[in-house]
């Protein structure tokens, strides 16, 4: 059985929450747009949209649209048969949700009367009272509230007391004195809390340098913040290695949709192919399968962002269509291995190419003067690209990071990663902000290691802006 039907069960078989009387609705509908508008949920449709059919779904006492194939359907717009175990589109975002509302409540108010929350296993969202809202009446109850005549009342007369005088005496201390030195407790208080104020702004300013070095770093900085800062939200998505293998062991090419709706998989029931064929094809395509450079390369990319705050990690098989059009995408792998690459393809003008058992080489679409049509590796050199673009809607960057192998690729990583190289390339376009681009690189390599990179060509689209 499908783990995520079990899921579905699962949740279907918990108990309705208690009805809720119409303040209290108001009260968790008013905590809701406050999540909705807050910084985690603020620039993040997808998980606004969960969040808020889970909520009003609950509310309205329509748990039976809580399911995971009904939320993929109303808020996600899959096909009502669409495969839940192939497409987790709903519980990657559930996942999302429970991460965002974590950062909400970790800095919201203690005095928040209600907390939203998405258990797992469920999409069934729980309504938790504090104490202090479970015990205080929302509306304060009339024998709380001071009569006007009374507060208008002259108040009363204090009786004369009459005190006899202190004898006197000559260590009597002035009450000034007692003033004064409580003032100078504050003052040396006050100023003891300034200091740790102070130290502890310039170690917060250091560890902030320390972990985002590369902000200290003019062309790594330009570039960079040009991506990480222009959108809330990068998902940096790696290749599949399972797809490239069994599209080269079964001798077959797959398009991106047949990739997206998972039909390259029954393609690969070929009856051409032998039994044991199919099995071993019917084995790889079940793992989800990557390349130590890939993940080496987007480790390096994710130190970028060390809190995880804006940066998101997605193997290419987990990704899906929404989230191209509304963050920015890093893409690492040629669309052999990475099909999202092929969105991008009919812009690009250097693309990695495979025919068949040949090694994958570089193509030149439309070759400059001086440059080759097509760049083949050798065992010591390879070649890999760098595409700088905007994404479909234009309110967001996209990176393609494509190699003749998996050290081509890293070298790839390295020129953007490199201060040295993204400065020098920076003075070759006489540029201070870099505009939408495209770079064909020569690496010098040994199996594993890129060793150094040259500039080979290069493209600039300052009209794509």
């Amino acid at each position: 059985m499908d783990r995520s039907i079990e899921r579905n069960e699962a949740a279907d078989s918990r108990q309705a929450p208690p009805s809720l009387d119409k303040e209290a609705t108001e009260v968790i509908l008013v905590e809701l747009e406050r999540i909705l508008n807050s910084r985690p949920f603020r620039s993040s449709g997808r998980s606004k949209q969960f969040l808020s059919y889970v909520v009003h779904n609950s509310l309205d006492g329509h748990l039976e649209n809580l399911k995971e194939r009904t939320i993929g359907t109303e808020v996600y717009e899959r096909d009502p048969s669409y495969a839940t175990g192939d497409d987790p589109v709903v519980r990657v975002n559930a996942g999302e949700v429970r991460r965002r509302l974590e950062q909400y409540y970790y800095v919201a108010p203690i005095d928040t009367p209600v907390r939203i929350e998405i258990p797992l296993g469920s999409y069934i969202p729980e309504f938790r009272w504090t104490s202090k809202a479970a015990s205080a009446p929302l509306t304060p109850a009339p024998s709380q509230i001071a009569p006007v005549s009374l507060i208008s009342e002259r108040p009363a007369e204090p009786e004369e007391i009459a005190v006899a005088p202190a004898p006197e005496s000559h260590w009597a201390v002035p009450a000034v004195s007692a003033v004064s030195h409580r003032q100078q407790w504050m003052l040396a208080g006050l100023i003891a809390l300034a200091i740790t104020c102070i130290a502890l702004w310039i170690q917060n300013r250091a560890m902030h340098q320390s972990f985002y070095a590369w902000q200290s770093k003019p062309s790594l900085s330009v570039f960079w913040s040009g991506i990480l800062d222009a959108r809330p939200d990068t998902d940096i998505v790696v290749a599949d290695s399972s797809y490239s293998l069994v599209q080269m062991l079964g001798k077959k090419s797959f398009s991106f949709q047949d990739y997206l709706s998972r039909s390259y998989i029954n393609q690969l029931q070929d009856p051409n192919l032998s039994p044991d064929m199919r099995a071993a094809l019917n084995l790889i395509v079940a793992k989800h399968l990557g390349n130590l450079s890939d993940f080496r390369l987007a480790q390096r990319i994710l130190a970028l962002d060390p809190l995880r705050k804006n940066v998101h990690f997605y193997y290419a098989r987990d990704y899906m269509p929404a989230l191209v059009k509304q963050d920015n995408v890093i893409l690492i792998g040629s669309s052999i291995a990475n099909p999202w690459g092929e969105l991008f393809e009919a812009r690009m003008n250097f693309v990695a190419k495979s025919n068949g058992d040949t090694p994958t080489y570089i193509a030149n679409r439309s070759p400059s003067s001086g440059e080759q049509t097509i760049y083949t590796p050798t065992d010591s050199v390879g070649y890999c690209t760098v595409a700088y673009l905007p994404n479909p809607d234009h309110n967001g960057s996209v990176l393609l990071l494509e190699g003749t192998g998996s050290e081509a690729t890293e070298a790839a990583g390295d020129f953007l990663l490199s201060e040295d190289e993204l400065s020098s390339f920076q003075k070759t376009l006489h540029a201070a902000k870099f505009p939408y681009f495209e770079v064909l690189l020569k690496t010098s390599q040994v199996r594993g290691t890129p060793l150094s990179t040259t500039l080979v060509a290069y493209r600039i689209y300052s009209n794509l802006y």
